[in-house]
């Protein structure tokens, strides 16, 4: 039998290490593989000064029965990613307590006008070749890394001839089969003919009722506005065409996504815990998610200055929210209509080139380049009226990201980069709303006059620098550590969405409260605008490799004067200081030549200052942080006859830093078999939650503060087969 074997034990920034990270011939390869998102530039692990975590395409088929969607997959794998929040939405699924940068190929799919975490759960993982995980701030991408950056490889056809891949499935609750059975299907055509290669899918994905760990029918909305797990519709068409002579590349892709939740019933939060409100049925439009990706790319490896790539991209966004409604947890309405639809369109080109500079030392190397990316984005009600300021911003940057072989057990790393921004906010008018606040005054609910935001132009820029280093302390261990900076732009649409509402003062003054005061009833962007946020990350790390057994060792500290938190309780967004800090563990070894066994582990927690006095204050809210420990013990086992099993104990601490807000800790047993055949089909079966615990999700539980269970125990069935 095979040695297949992992202890993976990580912390909130570590690196997951491949349970197929050893060849047939017994030797080492996890410190040689190749990753491209930590310098922008091909290199080997070994030499980055990073904490860098790569799940490869093996790991995905491994895993991905025992996984909702590919949020749910990185959540597990991934020791600083917050736990899965188990709905369509992203919401609170911080990274090391920060945003995170997702992209495609090197492409961002975030919208940094207008914050939207509906991006990670609607890739599909049956396109994904690898996935590359930088932990902690970066600003190699542009704006958005300040916790980390996640780049999702896709497939390209690698193989001659026409191969097809087809994979069926279903999943369903044990609490209700007949009502939550649903199913899923994939099918690939991959290939190369000549110099030619493609790789094109289509997928389908459904869901019908979902359960908690007692049986009860879980809601449609637990985090207000963000949508659920159930009666979701999904479908994404996904293709890539390639050119290749010996030494340039041409290629284009595009990525068709869309998704549809039709919710039954409204939400009730009365009683602390989200749950349908079978006596409100749900009267307003669906969740709908319609964009499409499209990017070109070409490499020229001859370039007479080195390694050249060239890249032009364009995202076209569609992102309907459900209706919500007044109540405890939704304090902030608009008066006429509280459906909102964001509409974002973000075109780029970049240019890098991979220069040797070995007349510093032999193998030093710069990666150097401009990037250009156009933003638009408007969010408006279902009937057409803004809600934000409608934007546009360019931007312009150039950056360097250097390596150099100092001697021959010392790595220096070291990077600049420099962004320009141009924003031009468009006059609006903030929509008259309604909020049940104000109480204590009388009033139970009250109208709050309608504000005309004075928009403008605006420019402003951006230093970001980085530098680290990896020391050979001996032929199987490396010494790593870095510093590195990271920014992202607040989130500017936020802000207006809730002009002259930001704080209590605001309404009087500037929107009005009917029957109570006379605000004026007008504001500017230039006194409301957040400031960009910096943030600066300390590393340190070990990391070995020795045949049999390897591991990693990594802590962090990270600062910012400007760190952006959403108030649940009084639903404004705020700026302060902050710090954050976490350490990491994760190592692997084979135990026997048929069974791995491994373990993720994380620890994050952070500070911020309430009161602007320079003193930290008070613990980070849970929608940053919602668990302080978190981890994954494993097993995979390689039987005969091709059949394989894997056993999990997933589990999370939860968070007890807020006395009002505490957040419950679970322990979760989660176990798949699969079986390959002759005629390389593979059946594959997973149960998640297999004891069926009742326990809280505490990432979705801290968006809005109102308990939102977990998902009961889930049955999974797949077969695929290759032809």
């Amino acid at each position: 039998m095979k040695i297949r074997s992992c202890i993976l034990w990580a912390s909130t920034a570590m690196c997951t290490l491949p349970a197929h990270a050893q060849d047939n011939s017994g030797e080492s390869v996890f410190l040689d593989q190749i990753v491209v998102t930590a310098n922008r530039s091909e290199g080997s692990l070994g030499t980055v000064a990073q904490s860098v975590e790569i799940i490869s395409e093996e790991q995905i088929e491994e895993t991905k029965i025992l996984a909702t969607d590919t949020s749910d997959l990185v959540s597990r794998l991934v020791p600083g990613y917050a736990p899965s929040n188990q709905t369509i939405s992203g919401a609170s699924e911080s990274f090391r307590g920060r945003s995170v940068l997702i992209m495609v190929d090197g492409v961002p799919r975030n919208t940094p006008l207008r914050n939207n975490s509906r991006i990670l759960s609607l890739i599909n993982m049956d396109n994904i070749a690898r996935i590359e995980v930088v932990n902690g701030a970066s600003s190699l991408y542009g704006a958005g890394a300040t916790g980390g950056t996640i780049n999702i490889i896709t497939k390209r056809g690698v193989e001659d001839g026409v191969n097809v891949t087809a994979t069926f499935g279903a999943t369903a609750f044990t609490a209700n089969l007949p009502e939550s059975i649903a199913p899923n299907a994939n099918v690939s055509v991959e290939g190369r003919n000549g110099k030619f290669d493609y790789f094109f899918s289509l997928s389908g994905d459904f869901s019908r009722r979902t359960y908690d760990g007692d049986g009860n029918e879980l809601a449609s909305d637990g985090m207000l506005g963000q949508g659920g797990a159930d009666r979701i519709g999904e479908g994404e068409a996904f293709g890539v065409i390639g050119y290749e002579t010996d030494a340039k590349r041409f290629e284009v892709s595009a990525d068709l996504s869309y998704a549809r939740q039709d919710p039954d019933w409204y939400t009730d939060y009365s009683t602390g815990t989200s749950v349908p409100d079978y006596s409100n049925p749900y009267d307003g439009e669906p969740l709908e998610e319609n964009s499409q990706y499209f990017t070109a790319r070409y490499t020229d490896a001859d370039f007479s200055l080195g390694n050249l790539e060239i890249k032009a991209f364009y995202n076209h966004i569609e992102k309907q929210s459900l209706m919500t409604e007044l109540s405890s947890v939704n304090t902030f309405v608009y008066t006429s209509d509280n459906q909102t639809v964001l509409y974002g369109d973000r075109a780029g080109a970049t240019a890098s080139v991979n220069s040797a500079l070995d007349f510093l030392t032999e193998g030093s190397n710069v990666t150097w380049g401009v990037d250009y990316t156009f933003d638009r984005t408007t969010q408006e009600t279902i009937g057409g009226a803004d809600v934000i300021a409608p934007m546009t911003q360019n931007q312009i940057a150039g950056f360097a990201q250097a390596e150099i072989p100092v001697v021959d057990r010392f790595r220096l790393q070291a990077g600049a980069r420099f962004d320009q921004f141009f924003l031009s906010v468009d006059d609006f008018t903030r929509p008259e709303s309604q909020t049940n606040l104000l109480s204590s005054l009388g009033l139970p609910v009250a109208t709050i006059g309608a504000v005309d935001v004075t928009g403008g132009d605006f420019s402003y820029n951006q230093w970001t620098f980085n530098i680290g280093g990896v020391f050979d302390v001996t032929e199987e261990m490396q010494a790593y550590g870095n510093f590195s900076q990271g920014y992202a732009l607040a989130d500017v649409g936020a802000f207006t969405r809730r002009a002259g509402a930001n704080t209590t003062a605001e309404l009087c003054s500037i929107s009005g409260i009917a029957g109570v005061c006379a605000g004026t009833g007008t504001t500017s962007f230039a006194d409301i605008s957040p400031e960009p946020q910096l943030v600066n990350t300390y590393e340190i790390g070990l990391r070995g490799d020795w045949d049999m057994f390897r591991a990693n060792l990594s802590a962090y500290f990270s600062t910012s004067d400007k760190g952006t938190t959403f108030d649940i309780s009084s639903n404004s967004v705020s700026q302060q200081k902050e710090r954050l800090w976490g350490v990491e563990f994760n190592g692997e070894a084979h135990v026997l030549d048929w069974m791995t066994i491994g373990s993720v582990l994380a620890y994050s927690e952070g500070q911020y200052d309430t009161d602007d006095d320079g003193e930290f204050d008070s613990y980070l809210p849970n929608n940053r942080i919602p668990t302080t420990f978190k981890g994954l013990l494993y097993s995979t086992m390689n039987f005969e006859h091709d059949i394989t099993a894997r056993a999990e104990v997933e589990f999370f601490s939860g968070r007890s830093r807020d006395i009002d807000n505490k957040l419950d800790g679970a322990v979760l047993l989660n176990a798949a078999i699969a079986k390959t055949f002759e005629n390389e089909g593979r059946l594959s079966l997973g149960v998640r939650n297999i004891l069926d615990t009742d326990y809280i999700n505490p990432t979705a539980t801290a968006t809005r503060g109102i308990d939102v269970a977990g998902l009961g125990r889930t049955i999974a069935l797949s077969y695929q087969v290759k032809f």
